[in-house]
């Protein structure tokens, strides 16, 4: 009898949807659980929405970017700025029950890396808009095992050409392939890819917070 092959490969990398980790870690909340306050219900007011569901967003958030037209922009607690704080009713377990992104998505993507055979780089993800582009794309709010910008910078093109700006967001870049892998409805919370072992790491790395913009260097903020 053939034995069995290993379910992963060194080099592999494991996208998993962060809801899946949210989950596992406790991350959810009931609305029945929720009492609005009168900052919560007045903004709930003005856009429109559920005063407990804006509640469990200003609970996530350390700001507000902008409000209008039904979506809240806000600054997590992590420093992502999405979204609703990427609060979630979408894929919940059970009506009336919203999902919020794990505690540290860095560190559950180092947790889930160690118990995982052959130590695949793994990124854990969530869907974001563009403030200049239409549609949302995955991108990897944690990561381990893996190089999450590649910096051109100082390095030359095809032509010899000296590059100044070219920084490749290689884990969003992989986030978002993998979601092209399953349907938003396909209940797949983990992609397996392979054949990207030039940007996996023996180390954990400093996982996807190295993608986040500083406010000294964000032109928008």
């Amino acid at each position: 009898m053939a034995a069995a092959p290993a379910p992963f490969r060194s080099g592999d990398v494991v996208v998993v949807a962060h809801k899946v980790v949210s989950k596992a870690e406790g991350r959810v909340r009931r609305l029945e659980a929720i009492a609005p306050s009168q900052d919560a219900r007045a903004l709930a007011s003005a856009q429109g929405k559920d005063a407990r569901v804006v509640q469990a967003v200003l609970d996530e958030s350390v700001r507000i970017v902008r409000a209008a037209r039904g979506v809240i922009v806000c600054e997590t607690r992590h420093g992502f700025v999405c979204a609703n704080a990427g609060v979630d009713a979408s894929n919940s377990s059970a009506p009336g029950e919203l999902v919020l992104l794990p505690q540290d998505p860095d560190a559950s993507a180092r947790a889930l890396r160690a118990r995982l055979p052959e130590r695949p780089a793994v990124i854990v993800s969530d869907s974001f808009g563009r403030a200049w582009r239409v549609g949302q794309t995955d991108v990897a709010v944690g990561a381990a095992g893996v190089i999450a910008v590649d910096d051109w910078r100082g390095r030359a093109d095809s032509a010899g050409h000296e590059l100044r700006a070219t920084a490749i967001a290689v884990a969003d870049s992989i986030a978002a392939a993998a979601d092209l892998a399953r349907a938003k409805d396909s209940r797949q919370p983990a992609i397996l890819i392979r054949g990207l072992e030039r940007f996996v790491t023996a180390d954990d790395g400093p996982g996807a917070r190295a993608l986040r913009r500083d406010a000294e260097s964000d032109l928008f903020r």
